[in-house]
């Protein structure tokens, strides 16, 4: 079944990428590269650059005359006799295809199996080899996104690197020291031109890496097998721009091998902060006026076992900035990452003052990446060396918007207003003349509960006679011989309803008791409430006064 999307005035109705790929019989990312493919391919027809719709009676006019309306197609038979033959290791499969076209002729990896050889010849002698391998990369991260794999960099988590990568002249070098497939590596500035190194612990990712790059034409790529942190492949290596997802939540990652290493020059990380350590691997490969893009897990933005390196990237000025990007962004959960953006300095007069803090945290995230005023905060460093040196940036978006002088002006008048009733709410009270009233007759609550008088409510016993006055019941359960009664040898209190007494009265002379109560119990809130606004107040005019947002008055 494929729903059909409203038509535009004049036009048939309208279908996704996705609702192609059912027609078709085959996957979206077969779709994909049917576009980049075929220049008779429909263009699209309304929607947006990341969500196109297409007419659907040119699609269905379109698959006829390519005779895929229900076929399965030579690419899709490939993909289903690799994962037949290579089963979890898709990878190895997709190298071995690629190395099928880099190697001699004659010559086929020992484990391709021969109708995958022969599906591959097919499709790399009616396209090119580069473009067979580029369409079964897509093929392969579309299935890893839809099973919730963190193997390989998301496409919008590329798409934000190359967003806040900005423009990468053709001269630059470029490394990624954990580069897996070569999903960022590849992507981030100009086909030619950049000379791009990488490093990837998994050898057959590795390869298929290089051999996508030897197969798509690009130049000037060397990737190396190994593990960065432990065996760095290239230690004289000074790039102009590294980037990276690193991997995540790993915490053998060599720490107690490497405890002196020269590379932990803002610190040695904790073994929970693997993170950190190929920050700092990837900054020491950066050249002088060179930049750190790299993708990180919210959480390092404020846990406690990194306080002292954030401390340092803050105080010596090389942080930038950091985004925090949509839920969803990432592969295989819809928790937030960051993007933290690091600039070597030139000179020690290049450090940066302050870091752009970006939140994209309420963005759709497959949205626009440039961000609104509203979402940006440029924050001075010394506002970030605190007891915590919390990173994240919502919390400093949001305090740089807050608006401090109208915030105190309502704190402060709510405060006035609240003291001037104070005085009111106290009632008026004059000397008793005779003994405490619970040294006269009194009664047990337990006695005016079996006399279907009182019901035990939560906290507090409640009356449901016109004889009995709440307020009275309750005050007086609140007065010094109750509260004795009621208080534990510990210290602690609770309220023993059954076991109190309050005296005996009239129906008129508790109402008056009552409203006595009643006024003393709105005064305590009343304290209460300023008391709370007294603190809020406070803290904001302290706040406001130090960051310049608020100024004394005349």
């Amino acid at each position: 079944m494929v729903d059909h999307h409203p038509a535009p005035p004049g036009g048939g109705p309208l279908v996704t990428g996705s609702e192609i790929a059912r027609l078709a019989g085959v996957t979206r990312a077969a779709v994909s590269n049917w576009r980049r493919r075929y220049e008779d391919f429909p263009a699209p027809a309304g929607g947006g650059a990341n969500s196109p719709l297409f007419d659907l009676a040119a699609v269905q006019a379109w698959l006829d005359k390519q005779r895929k309306g229900q076929d399965v197609s030579a690419e899709v038979q490939l993909w289903q006799a690799l994962r037949a033959a290579y089963g979890d290791d898709m990878i190895g499969g997709l190298a071995d295809v690629a190395q099928l076209f880099a190697g001699a002729e004659d010559e086929a990896p020992e484990g391709l199996p021969t109708d995958a050889i022969r599906l591959a010849r097919q499709l790399g002698d009616s396209g090119s080899p580069g473009d067979l391998v580029s369409a079964l990369t897509e093929r392969f991260t579309d299935s890893v996104r839809r099973a919730g794999s963190d193997q390989v960099t998301s496409r919008r988590i590329v798409n934000a690197v190359r967003h806040f990568a900005g423009e990468v002249r053709g001269d630059t070098t470029l490394f990624d020291p954990a580069c897996g497939i070569g999903t960022l590596l590849l992507a981030v500035g100009p086909e030619a031109g950049p000379q791009r190194c990488g490093q990837e612990v998994d050898t057959r990712s590795a390869r298929f890496a290089q051999l996508r790059a030897d197969l798509t034409g690009r130049t000037g790529v060397d990737i190396r097998t190994g593990d960065s942190l432990r065996n760095d492949h290239w230690p004289n290596l000074k790039a102009d721009l590294v980037v990276c997802d690193p991997p995540v939540g790993a915490t053998d990652w060599g720490r107690e091998d490497l405890l002196l290493d020269p590379r932990w020059e803002l610190g040695t990380p904790s073994r929970a902060e693997a993170e950190l350590a190929w920050l700092q691997h990837a900054y020491a490969h950066t050249a002088p006026g060179g930049r750190v893009l790299m993708v990180m897990p919210a959480s390092v933005a404020y846990r406690k076992a990194g306080r002292r390196i954030r401390a340092e990237l803050v105080r010596r000025g090389l942080l930038t900035d950091i985004i925090a990007l949509p839920p969803g962004s990432a592969v295989s959960h819809a928790l937030p990452v960051h993007l933290w953006h690091l600039r070597r300095p030139q000179s020690p007069d290049d450090a940066v003052a302050r870091v752009r803090m970006v939140d994209l945290t309420a963005n759709d995230p497959d949205g626009p990446l440039e961000p609104e005023p509203d979402q940006t905060a440029d924050v001075p460093l010394i506002e970030l060396l605190d007891d915590t040196v919390d990173l994240t940036p919502g919390r400093h978006v949001e305090e740089s918007h807050r608006d401090y002088a109208t915030e105190y002006r309502a704190l402060r008048q709510e405060m006035a207003e609240q003291v001037s009733l104070l005085a009111d709410l106290l009632p008026t009270l004059t000397g008793g003349d005779g003994p405490s009233a619970l040294d006269g007759p009194s009664v047990s609550v337990a006695d005016l509960a079996r006399a279907g008088l009182v019901e035990y409510g939560d906290p507090e016993p409640v009356s449901v006679s016109d004889q009995l006055d709440t307020d009275y019941l309750q005050g007086f359960l609140r007065s010094a011989a109750n509260t004795r009664r009621s208080t534990s040898a510990s210290g602690t209190y609770r309220l023993d309803g059954k076991g109190a007494r309050i005296p005996q009265m009239d129906i008129a002379e508790q109402r008056r008791y009552g409203a006595a109560f009643r006024a003393l119990q709105e005064f305590e809130e009343r304290v209460r409430r300023v008391a709370e606004l007294g603190k809020q107040a406070s803290a904001l005019a302290r706040d406001g006064l130090g960051n310049g947002a608020l100024a004394p008055g005349d």
